[in-house]
């Protein structure tokens, strides 16, 4: 993949499954992904649990990357909205089970989601 990671020395230590910047090389495909939350295919029913959300959220990733014949080594940034701080680990062990030792841009941000319902919305870039 044409892209290049910058972590300046200089600056704090990098987090887990993370990488300060990313570059994307010119000539590369971008695939900018909406922010995605945890309804199942019928568009009404959702999980009830953050990790039961978080794993349809995930899988939901998987559909829209592979749509573009990419997959979860491609994403290049992840944006995360956390209803509450407290799912916080919880959202770190799905993003390493999802994403392994891969390192992408990475913001979490916790606030109150449209739906009272959703404990997490992701958006994503990918890149190839």
């Amino acid at each position: 993949m044409p892209v290049i990671k910058h972590n300046p020395e200089t600056m704090y230590p990098k987090y887990q499954s993370y990488s300060h910047a990313i570059e994307v090389a010119n000539g590369s495909r971008l695939l900018i992904i909406s922010g995605l939350n945890g309804f199942l295919a019928d568009g009404k029913s959702m999980p009830e649990t953050f990790e039961e959300q978080g794993e349809v959220i995930w899988q939901h990733l998987g559909t829209i990357l592979e749509s573009a014949n990419m997959t979860y080594k491609n994403i290049i940034s992840i944006r995360t909205y956390l209803a509450s701080p407290e799912y916080d680990e919880a959202n770190v062990q799905l993003r390493k089970k999802y994403l392994g030792s891969h390192e992408t841009t990475l913001t979490v941000v916790c606030c109150q989601l449209l739906d009272p319902r959703w404990k997490l919305e992701i958006e994503a870039m990918a890149a190839e």
